[in-house]
């Protein structure tokens, strides 16, 4: 699964962001988690090809069964944010 990093000097969690580019609440989460100076990587399955979104839906299914986006996944599941929800986002990296 091939992801973009954000550097960001708050590097105290892995971060991993499920998006579309074409979605308004992605953006978002992008420009908070880059507000909040957060290093994470993310992939936006609609930039991929199919073979790779097959697999990358799979991850993603694994923590988030319906697929909606974005879902940010922290250190590794063991903390997961479906939709964009500015409190708990803030509430982990402040």
């Amino acid at each position: 699964m091939r992801t973009t990093k954000v550097p960001g000097t708050n590097n105290n969690h892995s971060v991993l962001v499920f998006t579309l580019s074409t979605c308004g609440w992605c953006r978002k989460t992008k420009e908070l988690l880059k507000d909040l100076n957060v290093q994470y990587e993310y992939i936006d399955l609609d930039q991929i090809d199919s073979i790779e979104q097959t697999t990358t839906r799979a991850e993603l299914k694994k923590y988030n069964p319906r697929c909606s986006l974005p879902t940010l996944v922290i250190d590794n599941g063991k903390l997961v944010i479906i939709g964009y929800k500015d409190h708990e986002i803030r509430e982990v990296f402040n």
